[in-house]
């Protein structure tokens, strides 16, 4: 398994079902997030069982997200078609509705591979999340198997640490939440922090 963390994130080209619901045959990557922040989760297959929970939880999220300047992009081996069929499935008949985010085609599996998320014997991603800042480098990246599903609030927290850290300069402590304090990254920081918030951690 690659750690992607401090590296530019691979770059691609799929067809793809906007969240608008039009299907493009060319969606890229790093033209659709220059300059901005952005998510990118990988999930096994449509019309299965966890999933469609993880993308119904991002979309529940998506204002969030974008009210911090990140865009949210789904990727699976499905076909734009088929994602295209799953937004028009409702949500009481097993569908995720229509979501507000890209999801991409990666047919090919070519961007699971990039991303080194392909289940070794179920030959679909595992549920991969990457958080991709405004140069284009992951900055956090988390992988479950495939009966765990992940935590959209927790990628939440880590858009907001990766914007308090760029913001102040501090870093952020364990079990940090937007409001709380940061840590300066020294000796007299650690000591100070510990001080004031170690019955806290």
């Amino acid at each position: 398994m690659s750690v992607l963390v401090g590296r530019p994130a691979p770059d691609f080209t799929a067809a793809a079902v906007l969240g608008n619901g039009e299907i493009v045959e060319s969606y890229n990557l790093m033209e659709n997030i220059k300059g901005k922040k952005a998510v990118i989760f990988f999930y096994p297959l449509d019309f299965t069982f966890v999933c469609p929970s993880e993308l119904i939880a991002f979309d529940k999220r998506y204002d969030e997200f974008k009210k911090r300047g990140v865009e949210v992009i789904g990727v699976s081996i499905d076909s734009h078609f088929s994602h295209n069929a799953w937004r028009n499935t409702p949500v009481n008949q097993g569908g995720i509705g229509a979501v507000k985010y890209a999801l991409i085609a990666d047919i090919k599996h070519d961007i699971c591979k990039a991303y080194d998320v392909e289940h070794p014997e179920a030959g679909v991603a595992l549920r991969g999340s990457f958080l991709i800042d405004e140069q284009g480098m992951v900055r956090h990246q988390v992988v479950n198997d495939l009966p765990l599903g992940r935590n959209v609030d927790e990628m939440l927290r880590m858009v907001d640490a990766l914007n308090f850290h760029e913001e102040h300069g501090e870093v952020c402590p364990a079990g940090w939440q937007q409001g709380k304090e940061g840590m300066q990254a020294s000796p007299e920081g650690v000591a100070k922090f510990l001080a004031e918030h170690s019955q806290e951690l």
